[in-house]
């Protein structure tokens, strides 16, 4: 039973805008009054002149249970005694304008697979957890100094039944977990989850901002998908969006009769390019829906964080749209301030919840400190996708090798700005579908070149400063595009340049979570520095990677033309002995074996700008890791 003072307390913080947890709130949850069992609802309507609960509890008749308006501000609430787990129910709202709409609960903690659209009654404390030990070692670890490579998963795609039919969460963690874990990723990443109508909106066009669709399977089967992720040293960030929802009659679209969670100006409301709303950042009980929903989320299924989809149509009020179809912000600019301050309300009270969460902003603006705290100006999130060094990089390394010492720029500009945000190194959904061909299919030349470019591309992203993301089917080289109403060619790996690619991603792990220097100081300008960014000529760059140990500094070359070199000149910072501890062209993975086997000592003369150099191998479309393993006669003397 609900303690009255209580209830007026959290009602006064929803209308504040600053309830957090206003799904314990609204919505549906059993309950016990007057020493009988059933269900409590409640539900925002202020502009509503009546509502009722329906089902088939009463045959859907709005007339058998209505419920009671508890304040001015628009809450309604009733009991309906003798209803347990698994009932299914819809608000009927009687408009201002007299109509009564059918309305799924926007706080239904589940709901009926499509095409059905009504909400199910679903306790959040079912579930039993058993990732005590996850969660306390989550809590004492620094993400920012730790290795963190994601593996970006549409599950109905990865794998399926037969198209639309789907499995369960159970079994999908008895596949892909294993499947995640073996290839070394420490995340999984999963397009949103929750319920949406339409399958190839892909979850991110939303109705039920609270409820797991039922595609997969119940919220307990989700927990257990979370937990057994845990319990196998997989993290899991769900995809997030609350910059927009989608149309459907039972969905939040004018709510009570009225625009309510959208804005009421149709220049602010509308997402043309999308055909969806806006949610109306400015209200104060929007605020409390949507920040419960990123504590809901984080709090009840244990994730591990959020990546908030498309910031800057929140950010901006011109996005996506035309001359004439937005209007000036009143200091005449073009950004949504009431968005802003919501990201940093928003963003300042999930870290004050759940402080060692991660909140990654898919951002593609040069908005500056999106990954900086509030108190400094920041936008408050702790990583920001790059996608400047994704566009970039894709451009370049579609290119014909031989017209890349033109664009060598796009290879290095990203270090000009790699340390001004929190980054994460992105290949998503979004870059190989819809016509955009799969990572694989981008990269230019014969059959073999494809392949040697691919992992050339991943050996570099790798190397390169940022925490990494790599989409389903990148890992074993899908030839085709992402085919959403389709799942993988699982059948590829039958064939031995695939299979070998997936072996090389999986040994690119290892490399990566056993080298510090790949990670440690991911976000620190010291742990990086270039050796030779010039040599555009023979479009092949330099660099050192640095750790908090001075002896775990690793050297990479990365040569993106098909010519070998041998006895190559590159500068080393210390003199002694270099192995190349890790080579995209071994055979192993389909290379052509232009490796450096025996180990590589220093010569004493001063090289683009270091004080010795050494000379190796430079392999065709190739990239290889050096590490420094004994160090010279001469330096052994000095100590």
């Amino acid at each position: 039973m609900v303690n009255n003072t209580t209830l007026e307390h959290d009602i006064y913080l929803f209308h504040q805008g600053n309830l957090r947890y206003s799904y314990k709130l609204l919505g549906a949850h059993p309950d016990t009054q007057d020493g009988e069992q059933g269900i409590r609802f409640a539900v925002w309507a202020p502009n509503a002149k009546q509502v009722s609960v329906v089902g088939d509890f009463n045959q859907w008749d709005g007339r058998e249970h209505p419920m009671e308006r508890f304040n001015d501000n628009g809450i309604w609430m009733t009991f309906i005694p003798n209803l347990d787990q698994g009932t299914i129910y819809k608000y009927e709202i009687l408009t201002p304008h007299g109509h009564l709409r059918l309305k799924a609960d926007p706080y239904a903690f589940s709901s009926e697979l499509r095409p059905e659209t009504a909400s199910v009654v679903h306790p959040l404390d079912n579930y039993t957890w058993s990732d005590d030990e996850w969660m306390r070692e989550r809590k004492a670890k620094n993400p920012y100094e730790s290795p963190m490579s994601i593996y970006e998963i549409h599950l109905g795609s990865w794998k399926y039944i037969e198209p639309e039919v789907f499995y369960n969460f159970r079994e999908y963690a008895e596949w892909v977990i294993p499947y995640v874990k073996n290839l070394g990723y420490t995340h999984i990443e999963l397009l949103p989850i929750m319920e949406h109508p339409f399958d190839r909106s892909w979850g991110y066009q939303i109705t039920g901002y609270y409820s797991v669709t039922a595609r997969y399977g119940s919220p307990d089967d989700f927990k257990y998908f979370v937990d057994q992720c845990h319990q196998n040293g997989l993290g899991v960030i769900l995809d997030w969006v609350p910059g927009h929802f989608c149309k459907d009659e039972h969905g939040l679209r004018r709510f009570d009769g009225e625009a309510l969670y959208e804005y009421e100006n149709p220049s602010k409301a509308e997402k043309t390019q999308w055909g969806t709303l806006t949610f109306d950042f400015g209200r104060n009980e929007v605020q409390s829906f949507l920040t419960s929903n990123a504590i809901y989320w984080l709090k009840e299924y244990h994730l591990d964080g959020l990546r908030v989809d498309a910031v800057a149509s929140m950010l901006y009020l011109d996005f996506g749209k035309e001359e004439g179809e937005w209007e000036l912000n009143e200091y005449g600019g073009r950004e949504n301030l009431e968005a802003v301050e919501f990201i940093k309300k928003m963003n300042e009270a999930i870290f004050e919840e759940i402080p060692d969460t991660l909140m990654m902003a898919e951002e593609s603006t040069s908005w500056p400190l999106v990954s900086a705290p509030t108190y400094i100006g920041g936008l408050g999130f702790n990583y920001k996708w790059n996608m400047g060094w994704m566009n970039d990089m894709l451009k370049y390394i579609e290119m014909d090798p031989i017209h890349r010492k033109y664009h060598h720029n796009l290879i290095t500009f990203s270090l000009m700005y790699a340390y001004s945000e929190n980054f994460v190194l992105p290949i998503s959904h979004d870059e190989v579908v819809h016509g955009k061909k799969s990572l694989l299919n981008k990269m230019p030349g014969d059959y073999w070149q494809k392949f040697a470019n691919l992992r050339a591309f991943l050996a570099y992203m790798y190397a390169h400063p940022g925490k990494k993301l790599l989409f389903m089917g990148g890992e074993f080289g899908q030839f085709d595009e992402w085919k959403d109403l389709e799942d993988l060619d699982w059948e590829l790996l039958d064939y031995d340049s695939h299979n070998n690619t997936l072996n090389y991603v999986k040994q690119l792990h290892q490399l990566y979570r056993d080298t510090p220097a790949l990670w440690e100081l991911d976000h620190k300008e010291e742990g990086f520095f270039w050796i030779d960014p010039n040599n555009y000529e023979q479009s092949i760059v330099s660099f050192a990677r640095n750790s908090r140990t001075s002896n775990d500094q690793l050297i990479v070359v990365c040569n993106f033309t098909p010519q070998v070199y041998h006895d190559y000149k590159v500068g080393v910072p210390k003199h002694g002995s270099y192995k190349e501890i890790f080579s995209s062209d071994a055979e192993q993975y389909g290379g052509s074996g232009q490796t450096n086997g025996l180990p590589l000592h220093t010569i004493p003369e001063p090289w683009q700008g270091q004080d010795q150099h050494i000379t190796m191998t430079i392999p065709p479309l190739g990239v290889s890791f050096l590490k420094r393993t004994s160090v010279s006669k001469e330096e052994n003397h000095e100590k």
